[in-house]
């Protein structure tokens, strides 16, 4: 394991000891630093860009060779962090201890820790990361005209106001793919407008800061956004593609597994998203051809035992669908199977 010490808390400064460990090529541009690394270590690209008030913003968009954790330790106050992870995740232990949470694609989370004690973030390797940090300096917000901080629930409010760095705070919300959404939105700001990117950057960045801000709002308020999901949920979700597997000779409906769950439909088809980026219908028939080709590669049952096996009521149905997600018919598929078995014996 690849380990970094980090002894500063700006995140230009971070990004130049990250750079400086990654051996990575540092560029500047529009008020942004860059780093890209495609080396031993792994490869990808961070970015990072501060703006006035204490608001920066630290972007990763990497895969590592190795599992690497990070250890941020100095005696200043440090900004408050709210996370947001499009692929991937990584694990987060606070206040010195051995302890570590594990954070989640799609979860909002917002974290602080005291002053004189250490975090350690741990990415794993092998692992498309898509991990977006928009940082806080308390100090420098609050003397923003109009910063609204005492709006906030009274957690935040003395999150905020805690000049002391006495505080350690840790929140691990809904999953959201509304926030997810203005994600992408930001990631795809053109690289090559100057002045309008940095505009685009910092009144996306708000955004998204304001989503995340109302998620934990709603959380501690017992009330999920529409387009948020709970941990709970998720567990439902998971439960519930064991009895799609077990029904799959079945006609298998929105409405019966809203049953079965508890779940609304509504919220059935957000959960789906979030863990499988598929509609409920989709990832049911992609476990239905999935098996479908279990069955053509190692079992002698016919094609028409085969649709029913999978609930598909229409022969014609499956060789159409089977032919658009895998680019062969079922019946050349497991000629093809059969072919390549011969051949190596």
């Amino acid at each position: 394991m690849n380990e970094l010490n980090i002894t500063t808390s700006t995140s230009d400064d971070i990004v130049a000891q990250i750079q400086n460990s990654l051996k990575g090529r540092l560029l500047k541009k529009w008020g942004e630093s860059i780093i890209t690394f495609n080396n031993s270590c792994g490869k990808g690209t961070l970015r990072t860009i501060s703006f006035e008030r204490g608001v920066s913003f630290i972007d990763c968009n990497i895969k590592l060779n190795e599992d690497v954790k990070v250890v941020f330790q100095n005696q200043n106050l440090t900004p408050i962090e709210f996370i947001f992870i499009s692929e991937g995740y990584f694990k987060y232990s606070n206040d010195n201890t051995d302890k570590y949470t594990r954070l989640e694609q799609f979860q909002n989370t917002i974290i602080s820790h005291k002053r004189d004690t250490k975090k350690t973030f741990l990415f794993p390797k092998d692992e498309l990361l898509k991990i977006n940090f928009i940082r806080v300096d308390r100090k420098e917000y609050l003397q923003k005209k109009n910063n609204n901080v005492s709006q906030l629930n009274q957690l935040l409010v003395s999150l905020f106001n805690d000049s002391k760095g006495e505080i350690s705070f840790q929140h691990e919300g809904n999953f959201s793919l509304r926030i997810a959404d203005e994600i992408k939105l930001l990631n795809d700001i053109d690289a090559n407008d100057g002045m309008l990117r940095s505009l685009s950057l910092e009144g996306r960045l708000y955004i998204i800061l304001s989503l995340q801000l109302l998620e934990h709002k709603k959380f501690e308020e017992n009330m999920n956004l529409p387009e948020a999901i709970s941990k709970e949920d998720i567990l439902k979700i998971h439960k519930l593609t064991t009895y799609i597997l077990e029904h799959i000779s079945d006609n298998i409906s929105i409405s019966a597994l809203s049953t079965e769950s508890g779940l609304s439909p509504k919220k059935l088809q957000l959960g789906f998203k979030v863990l499988y980026s598929k509609t409920v219908n989709e990832y049911v028939r992609q476990l239905k051809l999935e098996i479908s080709k279990d069955y053509l590669k190692n079992s002698d049952l016919s094609i028409s035992e085969i649709v029913y096996a999978i609930g598909i009521k229409s022969r014609s149905y499956f060789s159409k669908i089977f032919f658009e997600t895998y680019g062969i018919l079922p019946t050349e598929y497991r000629k093809h199977i059969k072919n390549k078995n011969a051949a190596i014996r």
